[in-house]
């Protein structure tokens, strides 16, 4: 792990441990350079992080401080994984893989995901517990010649750190779309749904290599009143 990295990682820690509360500064950049005995340009790249992340904001002569922030607060923009966004907002979770095949894309999953008709790929639906009750359940779509050598135990850990670490890919971009559906047979049957639920937050993704070529097609059904979406949205100045 880069030194950014373990900086950034410890600051959100602390930030979602009420270390540093909201609405106060961060200790200066002179100040966290010795603490972490590290570069003032290596602590501006975890600052840079955090604020692109929406954790904090910083003023040129202020310092940076801590935005107020709510755990659940799922992110609409930006390209993380699923356990990323566990570790980052320090969420107990556990993941259960239900199914996990090799298929061919027919017609029907062709309009679906975009990939074209006869693409082998692999099928990875899997349900997320949170407090212990299941809240997420995903879909993913992996082209298979891309997501080579992927097995179920990769699934049930995190897919996004075998193909990055293992297969060196270059994951860039996503497309995605939320919207309000009606809660399908497969969310009765896996979600912890209350008797009430009659629709689910659908998040469909589009995911794309530096090289622009579609390699991922996610559905991810999340239980309405359990989470919210957001995008932390900055002012350009013109």
């Amino acid at each position: 792990m880069k030194k950014y990295e373990v900086i950034l990682q410890d600051l959100e820690k602390k930030i979602f441990d009420e270390v540093y509360t909201e609405n106060t500064l961060l200790p200066s950049e002179n100040e966290l350079s010795a603490h972490y005995h590290a570069s003032r340009a290596t602590v501006r790249q975890a600052l840079k992080i955090l604020a692109d992340n929406g954790m904090i904001q910083r003023r040129h002569g202020y310092g940076s401080l801590v935005i107020p922030h709510k755990k659940l607060l799922f992110p609409v923009t930006g390209l993380i994984s699923y356990k990323e966004l566990q570790q980052s907002l320090q969420f107990e979770s556990q993941t259960e893989v239900l199914k996990f095949e090799k298929k061919k894309v027919d017609a029907a999953l062709s309009v679906l995901t975009a990939f074209p008709i006869g693409t082998e790929i692999f099928h990875i639906l899997r349900r997320r517990k949170i407090d212990g009750k299941f809240a997420i359940l995903d879909r993913d779509f992996f082209r298979a010649d891309l997501a080579h050598g992927l097995t179920l135990e990769q699934a049930c850990d995190s897919v996004y750190e075998y193909l990055e670490r293992d297969l060196n890919l270059d994951i860039a971009y996503a497309q995605k779309s939320i919207t309000i559906d009606l809660v399908s047979a497969d969310d009765m049957n896996f979600l912890d749904l209350n008797p009430h639920d009659r629709h689910i937050v659908s998040v469909v993704s589009h995911v794309s290599l530096a090289d622009n070529t579609l390699f991922q097609f996610t559905q991810s059904h999340h239980q309405v009143d359990k989470f919210r979406f957001s995008e932390f949205a900055r002012r350009q100045k013109h």
